[in-house]
């Protein structure tokens, strides 16, 4: 998260405070306690937040901090020529074209690159609204104050130009401009060398800014520089600090037997995990029985993470600044150092582990008729993984499969219950890569979806509905008022999907003959109606696309709006700590309230909230990079080479085409398409030829030839085969 994102988060929480404080006031060191601000970097921001604040003459200090009336937009000012100056958050393009990010506009405020001034990617900056663009209406304007800069450092290539004169050559991801280095501060970095490094001044926007080299990622085009630019890129680095890795070694292997004994003991039942074949934090376990009454008894045991997590302390701020562990193309960044992510956490086969337990009764229609959350200790018994799974499900014999296929069993049951109750299914295709020892990729493989996969999350979703569905029943039995303060709890949430969007869905979808309705209660038994038509066609995955993006971002909130997408009233995730610091904050809320204990206050949890939702965004963001960069390195060497494709997208400069068979996005440029004049239909949304009338529309099967790659841009440039 940006320096801006950091304080605006904590204006937005000081206002929240004031708002419902006793006469809207409150003193800086109640803001610290409740705010739970312990570094002095937490209580830097706050003060700066705060100084921002009474700037902008939202609050005024007298012996207290009080909230002022709202005279106008948030952002919105006067320059001293009398125009309105905006302040946000600037995009700038690799042409140098920023465009900056107000919440209070519909659309972003264009600033050409001469009136850029010193601005960079991601800086909180104050414009001046000089006018507007003639053809599309869009404000423009110029660069009046940088309030902020966004990055705490860029990735780039260092280049020698002449003896002893140095240029770091940006990545186009993450600044616009190149910088210059003095030979001082190039801290061992030779020449073609992708660094990571910072800004130390800037002049004149004439002038090359200057830049120090923090540190060497390696030669440029090489797979570990090219992977770990990513995660530069995203403000994320992949080794621990020395301290939290010494921190973690000290932490003991041997679990105590007071420690078992004080915990329901299952080492003796047969638990079992199902994983990847390539998986080593095995986070999740499970346990099943048939019972007399027809019913089954379902064990979902997780990793005891916060025995181990011990709050506030370096492990544990550590995990918390990363979120979430990135699983990127060829290896894990994790959220816990491997010593406990694959090493003390993880449910290894025939090794005691601490878990913390969901038990379901369910009946034979898939409903909850009792449960328990409790602590436990286990020994697996087996570790399989999905592909062994699957093929106990489908008759092989193993000394376990009775309760691989009792579980199989429930599985249908929970899966077939949840698409009646209104559950979206989606399935996109995940590319996978086969890479040589130097990480380049040899093969593109589509993953198998096998039921092993449903029968697996069919019962983590189970668990995370239950606990989440416990912390409700909690309150009601209270009885008291308020009761949502008294028993907060973090949510994963999941709101209606966007009309527009799904309006704009149903007009792509319409000139190829498909009715999508959207009118204006979508439900989720509209969007599987859609799913279901195009379900085995061309258009399967381009759709499935399409309305995943058209959808709300799911989040974790304190506040429950429920899980769209899943169609649940009520639900959290409680089955990853190892990998999810969400799993964190809910497995310590839980404990907490078994123990009669209130661990986190409803604020705090929306602030984490926030933190935790931006962080799984960057890892999102970064696994998909990562993905791309591994597409454009698979076809560098197949320029000219012909593949089947189908036509994505369209659009006034080009189509984009997905090659079959390796589920990879490129585009055919409109100045591609010899032959005729190629004009763009917006009804239809289809490039139309003018003279021949032949035209490329959503979902055309098309034969398209690889023209060119760029790997620092991460493009795959087409033409007609």
């Amino acid at each position: 998260m940006s320096k801006k994102d950091r304080l605006s988060k904590f204006e937005d929480l000081i206002i929240d405070l004031l708002k419902n404080s006793p006469d809207h006031k409150m003193t800086r060191e109640q803001m610290i306690s409740v705010l739970r601000l312990e570094s002095n970097n937490e209580i830097n921001r706050l003060d700066k937040s705060l100084n921002r604040l009474s700037n902008k003459n939202r609050i005024n200090r007298k012996d207290n901090y009080i909230l002022l009336p709202e005279k106008q937009k948030s952002g919105e000012k006067r320059s001293s020529s009398g125009s309105k100056t905006y302040e946000g958050k600037i995009d700038v393009s690799a042409r140098g074209t920023g465009y900056v990010i107000v919440d209070d506009l519909d659309q972003d405020i264009m600033v050409s690159s001469r009136d850029l001034g010193l601005a960079l990617n991601d800086d909180i900056v104050r414009v001046e609204v000089t006018g507007k663009d003639k053809r599309s209406g869009q404000p423009r304007g110029k660069l009046v104050e940088i309030v902020e800069r966004g990055k705490d450092f860029y990735v780039g290539t260092l280049r020698e130009v002449t003896k002893g004169n140095y240029v770091i050559e940006a990545d186009p991801q993450s600044v616009h401009t190149n910088f210059f280095v003095q030979p001082e501060n190039l801290n061992t970095a030779q020449d073609g060398d992708k660094v990571i490094f910072e800004l130390i001044n800037w002049i004149h926007p004439k002038a090359l800014p200057e830049a120090n080299i923090k540190s060497v990622l390696g030669k440029s085009g090489s797979n570990d520089a090219n992977i770990l630019s990513i995660l530069a890129e995203n403000d994320m680095v992949a080794e621990f600090p020395k301290e939290v890795e010494d921190y973690a070694h000290e932490i003991p292997l041997e679990i105590p037997e007071k420690e078992c004994n004080r915990r329901r003991d299952l080492r003796d039942e047969n638990v079992f995990t199902i994983d990847p074949a390539d998986a080593k934090d095995f986070d999740d376990a499970l346990s099943i029985e048939k019972l007399d009454n027809g019913n089954y008894y379902l064990g979902v045991h997780i990793a005891d993470v916060t025995h181990y997590l011990t709050p506030k302390s370096i492990l544990d701020q550590e995990a918390h600044k990363r979120g979430t562990s990135v699983y990127l193309v060829d290896r894990v960044i994790p959220m816990l150092p491997e010593v406990l992510s694959n090493g003390v956490c993880s449910l290894r086969p025939n090794e005691d582990k601490l878990t913390y337990s969901c038990f379901m009764e369910i009946d034979a229609k898939g409903r909850l008729v009792d449960y328990s959350v409790e602590e436990t200790v286990i020994h697996s018994k087996q570790r399989f993984t999905y592909e062994e799974a699957q093929e106990i499900v489908d008759g092989k014999k193993h000394p376990i499969s009775k309760e691989v296929n009792i579980v199989a069993d429930l599985a249908r049951i929970l899966l077939d219950k949840r698409f009646k109750e209104g559950a979206i299914d989606f399935d996109n295709p995940e590319p996978k890569f086969v890479l040589d020892e130097n990480g380049k990729p040899l093969e593109v493989v589509i993953k198998k979806r096998i039921f092993a996969h449903r029968l697996i999350e069919e019962c983590m979703l189970m668990a995370n509905k239950t606990v989440a569905s416990h912390v409700e029943k909690m309150r009601k039995e209270s009885g008291k008022k308020r009761s949502k303060d008294l028993f907060p709890f973090f949510y994963r949430v999941h709101d209606k999907p966007d009309a527009e969007k799904l309006a704009g869905i149903a007009e792509q979808v319409k000139p190829i003959g498909i009715n999508f309705e959207v009118g204006n209660n979508i439900s989720p038994k509209k969007i599987n109606n859609l799913l279901e038509q195009v379900k085995d066609t061309n258009l399967e995955y381009i759709v499935n696309g399409l309305m995943l993006r058209a959808m709300a971002k799911a989040e974790y909130s304190p506040n429950n709006v429920g899980h769209f997408g899943l169609g649940f009233e009520h639900y959290s995730h409680f089955t990853s700590p190892i990998r999810r610091y969400p799993d964190v904050i809910v497995h310590r809320l839980l404990k907490g309230y078994n123990a009669g204990a209130r661990v986190y206050t409803y604020d705090q949890l929306k602030k984490d909230g926030e933190h935790c939702s931006e962080r799984e965004k960057v890892a999102v963001d970064s696994e998909r990079d990562s993905v791309k960069l591994k597409q454009v390195e698979y076809l560098k060497d197949k320029t000219g080479e012909k593949f089947e494709g189908t036509i994505s997208g369209v659009m006034e400069r080009g189509i984009f085409v997905t090659l079959k068979d390796i589920y990879c996005e490129g585009m055919i440029r409109i100045s591609d398409l010899k032959g005729d004049y190629y004009v763009y239909n917006e009804k239809r949304h289809a490039l139309v030829g003018r003279k021949s009338k032949k035209q490329f529309q959503l979902g055309d099967d098309i034969k398209v030839r690889v023209k060119s790659t760029d790997l620092q841009k991460r493009q795959i440039d087409l033409s007609l085969a």
